[in-house]
């Protein structure tokens, strides 16, 4: 059976392509009668806000969707479901990580490695350290020459896309590619729907589990959807509040204004797509 996700982070307000993930993944998940599970990334705990995570439920609401597993509201999630609360599982693999010497730690400051590396790439200048991490010191996993991952069936040079990524952070907490890998494989997902600016996230999170040794995740179905655009042609941030499906809705936005563009997305004639299970409807028949 079909196990999937969506995952929103309480760093922001959710906008309208956080909503086009939201239902994209939901479609896929009922089509197949599936399970759709709320997972919360909330492990940047330095970015969460209270008020986003109300907003999450809010919007979600608001859009019709609904999931089988996971938080009822932001009390449960906080009681029950945060990544908080699993620190110590993420400690955990990467330990093992760290025992089969993948791992090393890293004092690099983001200045330091912007000055040398102006791709952003972190060119490995604590590659050879065999000490343990001291505190305000990140940890590194080494990311060999040639690692190349075919996702989607577009080749994807980790090597190249990222270097050796960090793993766990200076502030002493998980980064999102351990996290999501870790979370995806407790959770035993089988789909995973992302935008196409996470190709090189699900390339990497391959190489994890194969440092690992789990060979699930190689077999989990990958989806990568085009991202929705602002008027200025950019990507959609958080940072803006105008683009919120709040703000959206505060200028007298209905839900069937964001089925229609999800439909637009999948190419779906938007007309007469009103509701969710019209939406649906019209999925299926495509699919």
């Amino acid at each position: 059976m079909i196990r999937s996700r969506i995952a929103p982070t309480p760093s922001g307000l959710l906008h309208l392509g956080n909503a086009v993930n939201c239902i994209l993944t939901c479609l896929m998940v009922r089509r197949a009668g599936g399970t759709l599970r709320l997972r919360i990334d909330d492990a940047d705990c330095l970015r969460t806000r209270p008020e986003y995570l109300e907003d999450i439920f809010r919007q979600l609401d608001w859009l019709g969707i609904t999931w089988d597993e996971g938080p009822t509201g932001p009390d449960d999630f906080q009681r029950r479901f945060s990544q908080q609360l699993r620190l110590e599982r993420y400690r955990a693999f990467l330990g093992e990580l760290g025992r089969l010497g993948h791992l090393y730690p890293c004092g690099c400051s983001r200045s330091e490695i912007r000055n040398l590396a102006p791709d952003g790439i972190y060119p490995g200048f604590c590659r050879e350290r065999v000490a343990a991490p001291v505190p305000g010191e990140a940890q590194r996993v080494r990311v060999p020459e040639g690692s190349i991952f075919r996702v989607e069936g577009q080749e994807v040079a980790l090597c190249k896309a990222m270097g050796d990524f960090v793993l766990w952070r200076k502030e002493d907490l998980p980064a999102y590619q351990l996290v999501s890998l870790v979370d995806d494989l407790d959770d035993r997902i089988t789909l995973i729907v992302r935008g196409q600016d996470l190709l090189v996230s699900t390339a990497a999170q391959l190489f994890l589990a194969g440092l690992h040794g789990d060979t699930r995740f190689a077999e989990t179905t990958f989806v990568h959807h085009p991202l929705v655009a602002g008027e200025d042609g950019r990507k959609l941030s958080k940072s803006d509040d105008a683009l919120s499906l709040a703000a959206l809705r505060g200028r007298g936005a209905s839900p069937a204004e964001v089925y229609q563009a999800v439909a637009r997305q999948m190419g779906i004639d938007p007309i007469g797509v009103d509701t969710l299970e019209e939406l649906l409807l019209r999925y299926c028949e495509i699919s």
